[in-house]
């Protein structure tokens, strides 16, 4: 059950409500967001919830049988936007587009990058500068180095920023550069992680991990909004089955679900999904007829250079023609 409190709710009439949800068994964990106040409650038997929602200071009352209860699409039926400034807005109904190089590894490559966006009218860079890599031996990014470069490089076109934080001791120090912080799928289930990404005033988005469930995705989401932060985004990427012949299982069946179960956007990353360049594409534009709120993917002026993932990265001219395509997918939506 989730209890919605007005802001302006005193002391005398919050304890009145713990103490009627305590005398019927209930377990409440108060959660105070940028947005609003919430109670969650647990308890082992149903209670007349129109006994909780006429006393003072109650906004509202759901009930939400899901483990996970404050992403659920239970209680809240509208779909939740992700307001990045100047006009970039994620979840409004006009899919987003988030490009850009698997790492940042020189001011030349971000410049070149930066201007293909620009010209394609791409709101969103994405840039890894932690990089968490299989092999201790490939490389592993540029650091708060690199992510500043991308920072002073996209700031003068309004180009917002989402970039993987890999530790809870890195937030600080990036999160002056970052519109958004990524949760990469190998630190899904980092809960000390996002606990901190909880805590901050900033959209966070999770990528499923890569052998997560859609439900285990949705309990990494429930973590950082009940810490505090609902700027929430949630991301299928694959997942790692029995098959080798590409590099994961892309779950296109993950984006509806996810979107029938959550208000939050799902982003889709057809680049790992897949890691097969010629596929990324496709997958692209199935994804967002499939109802993604925006797809990321990984674009480099040559990709058979770059440091990480050439394999699954477009070019420029590849980029611009998905873009191209994107249009015409936007208008039959």
């Amino acid at each position: 059950m989730i209890i919605q409190l007005y802001k302006t709710i005193n002391p005398e009439d919050l304890q009145s409500i713990f103490n009627t949800l305590e005398s019927n068994q209930y377990s409440v964990t108060q959660v105070k967001t940028q947005f609003e106040n919430y109670l969650v409650c647990i308890g082992k038997h149903d209670v007349d919830i129109r006994i909780i929602g006429h006393l003072k200071g109650v906004k509202d009352i759901h009930r939400v049988s899901d483990n996970y209860k404050l992403v659920s699409r239970k209680w809240k039926t509208e779909n939740t936007k992700i307001n990045l400034g100047d006009d970039v807005i994620i979840g409004n109904g006009n899919p987003s587009l988030m490009a850009g190089p698997c790492s940042i590894e020189s001011e030349e490559q971000v410049s070149k990058i930066v201007s293909h966006l620009v010209k394609n009218n791409i709101k969103i860079m994405r840039g890894g500068a932690y990089k968490p890599r299989s092999s201790p031996y490939a490389f592993r990014g540029l650091g708060i180095d690199g992510l500043k470069m991308m920072h002073e490089q996209c700031k003068p076109y309004n180009i917002k920023i989402i970039t993987e934080v890999m530790q809870a001791s890195q937030i600080q120090d990036m999160i002056q550069y970052v519109d958004v912080f990524q949760v990469g799928a190998r630190n899904s289930q980092n809960y000390n992680l996002l606990d901190a990404l909880g805590e901050i005033d900033k959209p966070v988005m999770i990528k499923r991990g890569i052998s997560g469930t859609i439900e285990e995705l949705l309990n990494s989401a429930e973590y950082i909004f009940s810490k505090g932060n609902e700027k929430l985004l949630l991301c299928e990427r694959g997942i790692r089955t029995f098959e080798t012949i590409y590099r994961n299982t892309f779950d296109i069946n993950a984006i509806q679900i996810l979107k029938d179960k959550s208000h939050l956007p799902v982003i889709a990353d057809p680049s790992h999904g897949i890691g097969i360049r010629e596929y990324v594409p496709k997958l692209a534009l199935a994804s967002l007829m499939a109802g993604a709120d925006g797809i990321i993917y990984e674009v480099h002026e040559k990709p058979e250079e770059a440091l990480s993932d050439g394999q699954q990265t477009l070019n420029f001219i590849e980029s611009e023609k998905l873009v191209q395509k994107t249009q015409l997918i936007k208008a039959l939506l």
